[in-house]
Parts: structure tokens; sequence; C-alpha cells
């Protein structure tokens, strides 16, 4: 009857035993759904066999995109799997990338766990309740309270107010098995230390044992370069007792790749687990940097190197697929910010999606990753059960994402009563938390309320390893000529304190429309990069945010629910004028560009002047293994000369200088100049245009015309 209520999906394994080792296979196709406003599903026995009026989805998957929009509550998914007798006696898990919000979970009608947080991995084991033929159900919900994270928000008034993003509920991220033998992987935790001529790469894996005696095995270690190759090997004989054991292995990698803004060497470690006869009982790798990261005399060095940084965050969410993203949304949307420039962000107030995490490993941003605690009050923030939740995920955060170079800090909340003594008490409880089970890391969290705040001393920002402010002065906090004064204050109480703008921005409620709110973002980035510019100990400024995003909060008035109108594109990718004039501001190097003229004023050649940023600009880093990429074109749009000139090193103003040939461009003339990143992204471009009009003798020249950057 199962078969005829929804597909059965049988997985094929035509391997040998010893293959199964960290066996994955992928549940992500052939669910069927539906929703259940009266919350009946498990008293219908949904759990022993799917309902009627179900429909087909495919995984990843949220509900809350067209006829269930706006839908609170629970909804179910169902899915049955055949697999074959050879699996028997291994160990099985189930795995979920996310489910938003809390989740329980049936196989063959037994309750086999759950979870609550809506943005990390979890699995559980089935090992015991599998049969041939298998019968999934999950139900998840996806309301808001007063203790869940995120939460409501409780600050001001009290009332309850959904946060500032949309409740996107469902199997939000993959689903699938992974089939172990008895002594697996279960993570790995990597941290590099930079010596002088090596690094040493210290990694503790985390074993378990499945079985109910001990098990000698051994652990191969070996750690490859960015190219692939094997760089440094470790083996150990270690003893696994019933449970779990973690073992610590230290390699040394000489002549280390440092990872940084613009050379994001990535490495790999794999580690082999075999048994006393040879047999490989499973294989696991994950990636890894070796760079260092210090904060000193309240700058910002990467790799020793002081630098300015800049970025925007981005909500994990479009109008086709909400926050249940594939990799072509994520990574379109990645590229594009790389576009712009960025190279710091929070990114946005969860966990984000692995492909996220690997994307800025890849391609140079530092990240300050979140979980979601956003304007709790003291009352929540002082509530144990929101501390637990609060290390829970955390520790899922931190243990599933930890092994990032792109990863310099944790943040532990947005907006919240930090500043009160319920506050700060549990800020220092997440600090030393944090501390415990990653020290290599900074901590601190996303304040607002630095712009009143009256004394440094007992403050909550005094014990964060550095202040990362939000400030909407023009909007929320007031007008934009008291960011000034506000800037001032906050360097003076906290002399020793690095500062990151961590949110800055215009929302379009507090303009008529779209129109006028763009120009008044312009306006802000172009007045407020200069202010933090002009102040040292600011490391970095994030601008929010990249793309409009979905809420019932901060929209235009008389409206409850639609897109909140702060990006430099809307919620369909296309961009505003704004996202033009932040690309220019967030260029590393400026380019000037002139003609070179012929006796009959006829451009001959150019002169392209490559200025980097100094220290004393927002961003300013190394600028290292740049190359200049120049075309011109005449009227009709032929190439008529090209020329590239790479730079081992832009320390300061570099010209270059280029040829047109004679006889090329009669009436029109455009040169168009690139520098780019070693990774290929256009860190900065201009175009110079030349006309010849028939105007009393003379010839127009149209010069410093910027265009869009493309990638």
């Amino acid at each position: 009857m199962m078969k005829n209520l929804f597909r059965t999906v049988t997985i094929l394994i035509l391997l040998s035993s010893a293959a199964f080792a960290g066996t994955r296979i992928d549940l992500n196709s052939g669910w069927s759904f539906r929703v259940d406003p009266a919350g009946n599903g498990a008293a219908a026995e949904w759990t022993k066999q799917a309902p009627s009026g179900t429909e087909t989805v495919n995984i990843p998957h949220t509900w809350n995109i067209g006829k269930y929009d706006d839908y609170e509550g629970v909804a179910w998914y169902f899915r049955s799997f055949e697999l074959p007798a050879e699996l028997a006696g291994k160990h099985v898990e189930l795995n979920f990338g996310a489910t938003f919000y809390s989740s329980r979970v049936w196989l063959n009608g037994v309750e086999v766990g759950g979870h609550e947080g809506g943005y990390t991995a979890y699995h559980l084991d089935i090992s015991g309740h599998l049969q041939r033929v298998n019968y999934l159900a999950v139900a998840v919900d996806n309301r808001p309270g007063v203790a869940t994270i995120p939460g409501f928000s409780m600050r001001g008034d009290g009332k309850n107010l959904w946060y500032d993003w949309w409740h996107f509920g469902g199997l939000v991220r993959d689903v699938w098995i992974e089939v172990y033998d008895p002594v697996f992987v279960r993570r790995q935790q990597i941290r590099a230390e930079v010596t002088p001529a090596a690094a040493v790469v210290r990694d503790r894996v985390f074993l378990e044992n499945t079985s109910k005696t001990a098990a000698q095995v051994s652990v191969h270690a070996t750690a490859f370069d960015p190219d692939g190759n094997a760089v440094a090997t470790a083996t150990q004989s270690v003893g696994v007792p019933p449970g779990s054991k973690d073992q610590a292995v230290a390699l040394t990698v000489k002549g280390p790749r440092l990872w940084d803004i613009d050379h994001p060497n990535v490495y790999r470690m794999q580690v082999e687990v075999e048994d006393g006869k040879g047999k490989l009982l499973d294989q696991h790798s994950d990636t890894f940097g070796v760079r260092s990261v210090e904060i000193r005399d309240r700058h910002l060095l990467l790799n020793g190197q002081r630098v300015r940084l800049s970025g925007m965050t981005r909500h994990e969410e479009s109008p086709w697929e909400g926050v249940a993203e594939t990799a072509g949304t994520m990574r379109y949307d990645y590229d594009d910010m790389k576009a712009l420039g960025v190279t710091l962000t929070r990114p946005v107030h969860y966990p984000q999606h692995p492909f996220i995490f690997d994307y800025a490993d890849r391609n140079g941003i530092l990240f300050i990753p979140e979980i979601p605690i956003w304007q709790f009050n003291e009352k929540q923030l002082s509530d144990p059960k929101v501390l637990a939740l609060a290390k829970q995920q955390m520790r899922e955060m931190i243990e599933q994402a930890g092994n990032h170079p792109s990863i310099f800090a944790w943040s532990v909340c947005n907006e919240s009563e930090t500043f009160s003594p319920g506050g700060h008490a549990y800020f220092l409880a997440m600090r030393d938390f944090i501390r415990e089970i990653d020290p290599g890391r900074l901590v601190s969290y996303a304040d607002d309320s630095l712009p009143s705040l009256k004394q440094a001393q007992g403050s909550t920002a005094a014990d964060a390893d550095f202040l990362m402010m939000n400030q909407y002065f023009g909007s929320w906090h007031g007008p934009e000529s008291e960011l000034t004064p506000s800037l001032d204050r906050i360097g003076q109480m906290f002399p020793d304190k690095m500062v990151i703008i961590s949110e800055f921005g215009t929302p379009g409620l507090f303009h008529q429309n779209p129109v006028e709110a763009d120009r008044a973002r312009i306006d802000t980035m172009r007045k407020q990069m200069a202010e933090f510019s002009s102040r040292d100990w600011i490391a970095g400024a994030i601008f929010w945010c990249y793309q409009d995003y979905k809420s019932h909060r901060n929209l235009w008035p008389g409206l409850q629910e639609g897109y909140v109108d702060h990006g430099v594109v809307d919620e369909f990718r296309q961009r505003r004028p704004s996202y033009q004039v932040w690309q220019q501001l967030n260029a590393p190097a400026a380019i000037e560009l002139v003609w070179k003229r012929g006796s009959t004023r006829i451009p001959i050649g150019f002169a392209a002047t490559v200025t980097p940023n100094t220290p004393a600009k927002i961003p300013s880093y190394d600028l290292r293994g740049y190359r200049l990429l120049w075309e011109v074109h005449d009227e009709n749009s032929h190439l008529v000369a090209a020329g590239e000139q790479s730079f081992p090193s832009l320390d300061g103003p570099t010209t270059v200088s280029g040829d047109v040939p004679a006889g090329a461009g009669v009436h029109e003339l455009k040169l168009h100049i690139r520098l780019l990143r070693p990774t290929g992204f256009i860190a900065a471009q201009n175009t110079l245009a030349w006309h010849s009009l028939e105007w009393g003798g003379q010839t127009v020249d149209q010069m410093k015309i910027p265009v869009p950057q493309h990638q």
C-alpha cells in the first residue's frame, strides 16, 4: 500500500563491503509533502503511512513559496527507500543539512529523534530500525517563540514581533544517508600555526566506535597542498573504546602557501582509518588554510600585514527558492558580490550553507558568522533555555564550519540588550564557551546601542575582542549629522579597541519611493565610508545589504508582507544605481587615464596610472599578482589595440602606456582598462572615450566614463 501512495526509491550499491566506509547515499528526490494546520498528523498515524492529498517535492524545499507562502505551523515530509541486504550490520545514519525550525523524525513508525535550530546539520542513528523497505516521516514546525532561536524580538515595548526575515519552513538543505564500518571518523578539527619557515598543522581526529568492544586502528593523516600534492603525512596507532575518542595528530608543512584575500590557498587533510589487517574502515577529508589573523594597536592584521576591508551582508533567500537554495543561486550572488569588491562580511544573522563557507575560502572573503539571536531583551538573554540553545547552535556551527580559514571571529548575537546585566552575563558565558571549544578565534557581537553608551567601564563591549557597531544614522539612529560625534565618543571610550562597522545603510521605508531611497542610499555610502576611512581604528565596514529580502517588518507603510527595500539589487537581482557606486567605492585601487596625442589631435596612445589605496582608506590591503588588461575599440566596435601588464606587487602609483595604430578610429576611440585580481575578479576599471566632431574645427573628448563591472 505504501508504494501506491508515493514512489519507492531503491538504492543500488554495487561495491565490495570495504567500500561501504563513509558511503553517502543521496535522499534529495522523491519526497511527498503535506501541511498539517490542525497538528494532528501524529495522532492520525502519518508516522506509519502517508496520508492522501500529498504533493511531490524535491529537497532542498521550503513550503513558504506559493500557496503556503505565509504558513506557520507543522508540515510533513514522507519518503520510502529500499536498502539491499548487504548493509546488514553496518552503522547507518540519517543526515539533515538543516530543517527549519524544529523537527521530529520517524522511521518505520518509530520516532528516532529530532532537532531544534534551523541552520545547522544533524544526524540520527537509524541502524537498529532499518528494514529492507523503509518508510520515513519528518514533521517540521516553523513557528517562533520567545525562547526559540531565531525568535520573537522582545526589545522596546515587549510586544511579540517577528524577526526581520522570512520564516521559511521545511527540509531546507540536503538529506542523505551515511553508511559506516564500526570505526569511523566523525569530524576533524584542523588548526594551523604559522612559523617563519613552516606551518605546524594540528588535527584532532574525532573517532567513533559503534561496536561493543575496543578496536585497535591505524590513523593515517595526509595534508595536500592547493595543487593536490601530498606535502606532509603522519601515522598513529590508536585504541578506540566503544563510544568515541579524539586523537591529536600533528604535521609540519614546509614553506606553506598562506591563505589571504587575493591568494586564497586551500589545503586538504585526508584521514584514513585501517584495522589491524590493513582493511580500510573509513576515509574522511576536510579543507583548511594556513594563515594568521590578529589585532594589534587597534588594527587588523592578516599574515602580519595590515588590512582594512569592506563588504556587505546577504540573506539566504530568493523569490524562486526561498532559503532552500541551490548552488547556482548561491554562486551567482556571491560572484556578483565579489564583483562588488567584497572582502569582509558577517555574513548575516545565522549559520551559512556549507557551499558559502567553501566559496569564501576559495575566493578570499573574511567571515564573522553569527547565531540568530536578534533583538532579544534581557529576560530572554537570561533564560537558561535560551543560553543552552545558543550554546548548542554555536557548538554545531563551530564543529561544522570551524576548519574554514575564511572565518576569523564568531558573533553571539545581534542588536540585543547586551547593555543590561543579564545581557552582559549572556555574552560572557558565550565568549568563554567559544574560547573553550575554539580558542584561536576572536569573539564579538553586533551592537546597535554603542551610539548611546555612556561609559566603557563595566560594559559588555569592553569584554569583546573587538567592537562591531550597527548604525543607521540618517534613519533609525537619528540625524546623519550625529554619526561623527558618535564615532568620536566610541573612539575615546575604547582607546584600545578595534571597531568594525557591522551594519550601515539606508532602509527604503524612510523614503517616499524606491528611487528616492536609492538616492539616499548612495549619499549614505559616499559620506559614511569617508567617515569610517578617516578613523584609523575602524578596520572594516559592512553594508546592509546585497539584495532586498522578504519580511513582515520594515516595509513601506501599510504593507504587512513583501520585500524590504534595503539592497543594491532588488529581490530579482536587478541592479540599482547604488550598485555601481558601491562598486567604485570598494575598488582597492584607482585608475586614471589620459590620451597621448599626435599632430592631428587623434590619439596615438594612452597612459594609465594605477594607484593602490593607502591605509588611510577603506578598503586597503596588499595588491600582489594583479594584472592590467586594456582594449581600444573604434567607432564600429572593432578591436584596434590590446595589451596586458602584470604586477608582482603594486606598492604605489604605477603608469602603464599603450599605443594606438595610425589610422584607427577616425571618428571615435574607446579605451577600457580592467585591473584583475589573481582570482580573476575585476578589482577596478575605467573607460576613456574620444570623439572627433566637426564643431568649429575642434575635437571633443569624453573622458573617464565609469562602466559597470561584470564578471
